[in-house]
């Protein structure tokens, strides 16, 4: 029996977290039974990938540009596929937003809503005619618990989740006719340097708009809490990654 030809995985978000270590974990397949096509937005950010794919580099795994929230860099990058032949699509690219809603600008929320939701939507438009022709196809989507349930101060990138989750649940019924399937992640806390980043940028910000006792309950109760909570019980990138790439 000839031996099945590598599955192509698009990954999006591959310069750091869950998204790395997931290209690697598929480039590495002791079977090779897949062909990763890792992306980021901004290939500046592309050593750590590079240095942890190792000698899967250029050969079961390939870095390309690609940033979800741009029409033509996610035409340009499927249009470079032989065919445009995708196998796995996985939607792992997001941005956080943490804070008291009045202390966040209008523009600020929609630039979340872009990446995590519009941007997965744009992922998801480009890939599915060419799944259909082939009746054969699989979507990953990286959501979050607090696609299941809203957290404190989460208000923004938790609607963003809610709305991934309704919009994945609609689309996959529809999907079942065309042999397509869609797998929803929903990891917990995890411990990345993107979390940390941003809880870092946070307990910096004066939340301008925002009431005293508001930023005082953010800053002396959740923070500390939160913090706490990454540190001690976030899940590592790696066993994210790991839990993602069986649905792969």
């Amino acid at each position: 029996m000839a031996k099945a030809p590598p599955r192509t995985v698009l990954i999006t978000g591959c310069s750091s977290g869950i998204g790395l270590r997931m290209a690697v974990q598929l480039a590495q397949d002791p079977s090779k039974r897949f062909h990763v096509i890792a992306t980021m937005r901004d290939l500046r950010k592309k050593d750590k990938l590079e240095a942890a794919a190792g000698d899967t580099l250029n050969k079961t795994l390939s870095i390309q540009r690609l940033d979800v929230c741009s029409d033509e860099s996610v035409a340009e990058c499927i249009n470079s596929l032989p065919e445009k032949r995708l196998d796995v699509l996985v939607n792992n690219a997001g941005v956080g937003l943490v804070g008291p809603v009045e202390s966040i600008s209008i523009d600020d929320m929609k630039r979340v809503f872009e990446t995590n939701f519009f941007g997965a939507i744009r992922m998801i438009k480009a890939v599915l005619p060419e799944m259909k022709r082939r009746q054969r196809g699989h979507i990953v989507v990286i959501s979050s618990v607090m696609g299941l349930q809203g957290v404190p101060f989460n208000d923004v990138y938790a609607a963003s989740k809610f709305a991934m989750e309704g919009f994945c649940e609609s689309l996959a019924v529809q999907l079942l006719k065309f042999n397509i399937f869609i797998s929803l992640v929903e990891p917990g806390p995890v411990n990345t340097e993107f979390e940390m980043k941003l809880m870092e940028e946070v307990a910096r910000s004066e939340f301008p708009g925002a009431d005293a006792a508001t930023v005082r309950y953010f800053k002396e109760i959740y923070l500390p809490a939160s913090h706490e909570i990454f540190t001690t019980m976030g899940q590592t990138p790696e066993y994210v990654a790991k839990a993602s790439s069986t649905s792969a």
